[in-house]
C-alpha cells in the first residue's frame, strides 16, 4: 500500500469516528420502521466528525442519506435479490438501507442501526412501482464502490473565493470523465438513481420563448442530503415520539413547569418575567382624536427581552 493511500485511510477512519448517541426523543423509530416504504430516502443527522464538517458546508442538520429497499424477501427480481444477498450476510428479515459511507464505501446496512439517531423520511410523490424497482436495482449495482472523499472536499471549496486558489486546487465537480465511475457519496448515488428514471429532485427549469417549460437534469455530484428535504417532489414524513394527531393535544404535552428556556441540551435558564399585556381593549377619548389615541395605546406595550444569564 502506498503511503498516500495509508494516510488517506487513517484520515478517513478519524473522520468517521462517531460520538456516543444522546437520548433526544425526536423520532419514534418503531413507528418509522413500521411505515417506511421501499424507495423512501432516509435522512440522518450524523454523529461523526465528517458529519460536523458536512453540517458546516451545507448549513443543514441532515448529513447523510440512505435509500430504503425493504427486506430481502420484498425484492421481486430474483437476480437482484441474490446480488444483494451477496453483499449482506445478516438476518433476511432485516429492513435494509443502501448507503455510501466514508471508510466503507457503498454498502447495505440494517435500518435498526439508526435507532438512536434523529431521522426523517423523504418520500417520492407519485413514483411508479416499476420505477421504484429500477431505482433499487440501480443503487444495488453500485455496491462495493468506494466513498469519494475528494468530492466532499470539492464541495467545501465553494466557500473560498475561486480566484485565490491555485488551478490544481480548484474543484473537479464540473469536470466530465469518460468511463465507469468508481467512487460516489451518499447523495450523489441516490440522485443518480432517481435521475435514471427521469424523476426530478431539484432540476433546473427553463422557460422557452413560447412559454413551454423544459426540465434539465442537475449535476448529481452537486447534490446534498438536504436537497431531498428541500425538493418539492418529495413528501416529508416525520414520526415524533409524541404526536399531535388530536386537536389541541399539544396542550397536554409534559412541558417543564418552571418555564426553562434552552439554548442547547446543557444550556438552560429561567427568563425574567414579562409584563402582562393590557387586559381589555384601549379606552377611547371623547375627543375627535380618539381613534389615534386608541392606536397609540394599542401599540404602546413593548415587552422586555433582556436575557437572564444561566444560573
Amino acid at each position: 500500500m502506498r503511503i498516500t493511500e495509508k494516510l488517506t485511510q487513517v484520515f478517513s477512519h478519524w473522520l468517521a469516528h462517531e460520538d456516543e448517541p444522546r437520548e433526544r426523543f425526536l423520532c419514534d423509530f418503531d413507528r418509522l420502521s413500521a411505515e417506511i416504504r421501499p424507495c423512501d430516502i432516509l435522512l440522518v443527522e450524523g454523529r461523526s466528525r465528517i458529519s460536523h464538517v458536512i453540517k458546516t458546508i451545507t448549513q443543514s442538520i441532515w448529513t447523510h442519506a440512505g435509500l430504503y429497499i425493504g427486506r430481502l424477501n420484498d425484492i421481486e427480481d430474483a437476480e437482484l435479490r441474490n446480488h444483494i444477498r451477496n453483499h449482506y450476510d445478516g438476518n433476511p428479515d432485516d429492513q435494509l438501507v443502501i448507503e455510501a459511507l466514508l471508510g466503507k464505501g457503498t454498502i447495505i446496512a440494517p435500518l435498526h442501526k439508526y435507532r438512536l439517531d434523529n431521522l426523517r423520511i423523504c418520500r417520492p410523490n407519485g413514483l411508479s412501482r416499476e420505477d421504484a424497482q429500477h431505482i433499487i436495482r440501480y443503487s444495488a449495482y453500485h455496491l462495493g464502490m468506494e466513498y469519494d472523499l475528494r468530492q466532499l472536499i470539492d464541495l467545501a471549496r465553494f466557500f473560498f473565493p475561486y480566484g485565490i486558489l491555485p488551478r490544481r486546487w480548484r474543484s473537479t465537480l464540473f469536470e466530465h470523465h469518460a468511463g465507469k465511475i468508481t467512487r460516489t457519496v451518499c447523495s450523489t448515488m441516490i440522485a443518480s438513481a432517481f435521475s435514471s428514471v427521469h424523476y426530478p429532485v431539484v432540476p433546473f427549469i427553463h422557460r422557452e420563448p413560447g412559454g413551454q417549460l423544459r426540465f434539465h437534469k442537475r449535476n448529481a455530484r452537486l447534490y446534498r442530503p438536504s436537497d431531498f428535504d428541500f425538493s418539492p417532489y418529495f413528501d416529508i414524513v416525520k414520526y415524533p415520539l409524541l404526536g399531535l394527531d388530536d386537536i389541541s393535544l399539544y396542550r397536554q404535552l409534559p412541558w417543564d413547569a418552571e418555564g426553562l428556556v434552552c439554548n442547547g441540551p446543557d444550556d438552560c435558564y429561567v427568563p425574567p418575567e414579562q409584563p402582562a399585556p393590557p387586559a381589555g381593549p384601549p379606552q377611547q377619548n371623547s375627543g375627535g382624536d380618539g381613534n389615534m389615541q386608541s392606536e397609540a395605546n394599542e401599540h404602546s406595550f413593548k415587552p422586555t427581552l433582556t436575557r437572564q444569564p444561566k444560573t
